[in-house]
């Protein structure tokens, strides 16, 4: 995922260590070494994710971003 994302709400589908994929809304914090932390949006609490566990995402159209 490019840095070009921090701080953007983006919604992603996601594979973790044990397999199970999920779909999420998050607001990117940051990222750095193949790590992304985030806000989680459905449950509010913060999140870690592995870039190589990303199958998918795109950005969330905002009136912040101008889209």
């Amino acid at each position: 995922m490019p840095v070009k994302y921090l701080g953007w709400l983006v919604e992603i589908i996601y594979q973790d260590q044990s397999g199970k994929i999920t779909k999420r809304r998050i607001q990117i914090k940051s990222i750095r070494s193949g790590m992304i932390k985030a806000d989680d949006l459905l449950s509010g609490q913060p999140r870690t994710f592995r870039e190589s566990g990303l199958l998918a995402w795109h950005p969330i159209k905002t009136a912040e971003k101008g889209a």
